[in-house]
């Protein structure tokens, strides 16, 4: 049987491009590309490991060698004053707890809220950066110009790990899922404050005709639910443009490269290089600002719930 391939004919750049983005921001797929692939499904989940899992392993990794094994060492020292890496923490600590957590949840429940919105921070902050770092890509250097195996084989293990993105906070389901405990966070801090019942009376203002209340309690049930969807497509959306316009002009030198020929590649690369790498350093920016909007945008919700105005 003659592959659909060769039938068709080779596909040109300009076909490549959009699947070849598509696949370095995205997640591996279940199957070959899975780096630990498990066939059987438990309960109807899929355990097998693909990149944005290894990358979120990764991350906890990191946060616990950088950042919670230094701070528990610390406090086991019986030193009052922190030196080195551990001022460079307690820096950030005091910042998010007094620039942050305390305007927007007051005073009372300042110690209650500051674990959670560091953790968010130091969670996406690291995320983020890591995706920044082309570790797969230099592997797949490695592999296969030292090594001498090719990109085709998929039953290399390194070459399974080329397929997908290594930023796990562009991937929906990651982001959703932080958004959704900061929607339970939200829920909680105000039952906390007010009780079960006065939380759910607060959602909406008092003393107001009741034809009100018919348009009014719908809406805030739904503002409920736009909180953290808007939280997911905000991490979401500017961790993966980045990288896609990144993709984009670099992928330029190769589309004219092919159209018209090879000196045409190369002077397109001396604009397309340039502005790639003001864009990579854009998103060193990007890297920090989502973590500080989430965690920022997490405080302001959950003061909302504590200390109700309308």
């Amino acid at each position: 049987m003659i592959p659909a391939q060769s039938i068709e004919g080779p596909k040109t750049v300009m076909e490549k491009v959009g699947p070849n983005i598509i696949s370095h921001v995205s997640n591996s797929s279940k199957g070959d590309h899975s780096i630990i692939n498990f066939p059987m499904e438990i309960l109807g989940i899929d355990f097998s490991v693909t990149k944005h899992v290894l990358m979120l392993w990764l991350v906890a990794a990191l946060l616990s060698v950088l950042v919670i094994i230094p701070v528990r060492r610390f406090l086991n020292s019986g030193k009052i004053v922190p030196s080195g890496w551990v001022n460079a923490i307690e820096a950030i600590v005091k910042f998010i707890r007094d620039s942050i957590v305390q305007p927007n949840v007051g005073d009372k429940w300042v110690m209650t809220w500051t674990p959670v919105i560091l953790t968010f921070f130091f969670f996406i902050l690291f995320a983020n950066g890591i995706g920044m770092i082309p570790i797969f890509d230099l592997l797949g250097v490695i592999n296969r110009f030292v090594l001498g195996i090719p990109y085709a084989d998929e039953h290399n293990f390194i070459n399974r790990m080329l397929h997908g993105g290594v930023t796990a906070t562009g991937n929906f389901n990651v982001s959703g899922a932080l958004a959704v405990i900061t929607f339970f966070s939200i829920i909680i801090a105000g039952v906390k404050a007010h009780g079960f019942v006065q939380h759910w009376k607060n959602l909406v203002p008092h003393g107001l005709a009741w034809p009100v209340y018919i348009i009014l309690i719908p809406i805030e049930i739904m503002g409920l639910f736009v909180k953290p969807f808007a939280l997911t497509m905000r991490l979401a959306a500017n961790m993966t443009g980045g990288h896609i316009a990144l993709l984009a002009l670099l992928s330029l030198m190769a589309i004219f490269g092919e159209m018209f020929n090879s000196a045409a590649g190369i002077g397109v690369s001396l604009a397309a290089v340039p502005m790639a790498a003001a864009i990579a350093g854009l998103e060193i920016i990007v890297v920090l600002v989502q973590a500080y909007v989430f965690t920022l945008l997490t405080a302001v919700f959950v003061g909302m719930a504590i200390h109700v105005h309308h």
